[in-house]
């Protein structure tokens, strides 16, 4: 079973469909005690950095989750759930987890895409991610495949936590963490068959790791 997280800025129905249509077993949950007992934890999130936080701050969430993280429990945060595990986000000007190190960005509107025109605010559409390391929820992907982003503000951890990333106006990191903690800058649940795959490429990890205990 992978709980959901259940706060007010989290987009978890759209979760919910792509795993049932995986088969995935489910629950969107705010509860500690389901979150703690599910086999991993999906942290979406959709709007403003400090709209999300400040609800994670005021149900206890943050602290949920940090706990898990500590646990071992294996997690996947997705959009402005993976920002906000970094430390800082300068959207609201946001104290973020602190789960991963680093801090998200705004994207300056000067820089240009590969042919010379200016890039858009918010970057909107499907891009190719580029492992940098070996990630194994990218296992059985085709390496051209893409998948669906919509942001404003990008991730920047340490450089050692990078994991994939993607072209909008310069290099971006589009997947940061470690085995058993990931956080991805798209939306698998909207990428078509290639975020099924992470997704199911996920759920397989928290299988294996529950079996490993």
């Amino acid at each position: 079973m992978l709980a959901i997280l259940k706060y007010k800025a989290g987009n978890q129905t759209s979760v919910r469909r792509a795993l049932d249509h995986l088969g995935i077993p489910n629950t969107i949950t705010a509860d500690p005690d389901e979150i703690m007992a599910a086999q991993g934890i999906i942290f979406p999130g959709v709007g403003a950095a400090g709209q999300a936080m400040d609800e994670l701050v005021a149900t206890g969430l943050d602290q949920v989750l940090k706990r898990a993280v500590e646990a071992g429990k294996p997690l996947l945060g997705i959009c402005v759930g993976c920002q906000i595990m970094l430390d800082y986000s300068q959207e609201n000007d946001t104290k973020a987890l602190g789960i991963i190190p680093g801090q998200c960005n705004l994207f300056n509107p000067a820089w240009e895409e590969e042919d010379g025109t200016p890039i858009r605010v918010p970057h909107m559409g499907w891009n190719k991610v580029t492992p940098r390391k070996s990630c194994e929820l990218m296992r059985g992907i085709d390496t051209d495949a893409e998948f669906y982003f919509v942001h404003s503000y990008y991730p920047e951890p340490k450089p050692d936590y990078v994991l994939a990333t993607t072209q909008y106006g310069c290099e971006i990191c589009a997947i940061h963490g470690g085995p058993g903690l990931w956080a991805v800058q798209f939306h698998p649940e909207k990428s078509g068959r290639p975020g099924l795959k992470f997704l199911q490429n996920f759920y397989a990890y928290c299988r294996e790791a529950e079996n490993a205990q």
